[in-house]
């Protein structure tokens, strides 16, 4: 069985110099000739200019990406996880963990305050319990403020909880892939955090 084509329909050129009438040898075809194409074709560079710059856009993300050293990742990815913790806390209203007091949110004045520091626990750097929301003032000028950190840590996870991040002495070994997964499981956390905020 044939299916029978339905002849194309006479067009309008869309150069308005010319506006010919010409029945279309091509779908999408808008002039009557190429030298009618010819003066349309500027109007097609921004788009095209927009669509090149897109392109060298995501390369040069690709390059950078290779590029980057296993630091580069691991300092991303406590990023992501410290983000997480300040938004995972300011969405409960917690106050600072160490002082008990009202966090500022409002500008650059919160940090994700690690119980057992990066420093001397690395392999507890991602573990939610050991990780919150936390004046700058504490985490950074009263050298993170422990015995009261400790006193608002057991107020808010329980002392059994406590207990166990201050016995934990196994080492983790992150992989690149791990890592990367981190990041990415932290970054998407975060985001539906904000998402179900602002809903």
């Amino acid at each position: 069985m044939t299916i029978e084509r339905k002849p194309a329909k006479p067009k309008k050129c869309r150069v308005a110099t010319c506006g010919a009438s010409f029945v279309p040898s091509r779908m999408g075809q808008a002039v009557c000739s190429p030298a009618c194409a010819m003066i349309d074709a500027p109007r097609h560079q921004p788009k095209a200019r927009k669509a090149l710059a897109q392109i060298e856009r995501k390369e040069i993300k690709v390059r950078k990406e290779k590029l980057k050293s296993r630091g580069d990742h691991m300092r991303e990815a406590q990023q992501a996880f410290n983000a997480y913790i300040r938004a995972r806390d300011q969405a409960a209203g917690h106050l600072c963990i160490s002082s008990g007091k009202p966090l500022d949110w409002s500008g650059n004045a919160v940090d994700a305050g690690h119980y057992r520091s990066v420093g001397s626990a690395p392999h507890l750097r991602f573990d939610e319990r050991n990780c919150h929301a936390q004046s700058k003032q504490d985490n950074r000028f009263l050298s993170g403020n422990a015995v009261d950190y400790r006193i608002g840590l057991i107020e808010r996870i329980g002392q059994e909880a406590v207990d166990a991040l201050e016995a934990d002495q196994a080492p983790r070994k992150y992989s690149l892939e791990q890592i990367k997964g981190i990041k990415a499981y932290y970054r998407a956390k975060t985001r539906e955090l904000k998402k179900g905020e602002a809903a």
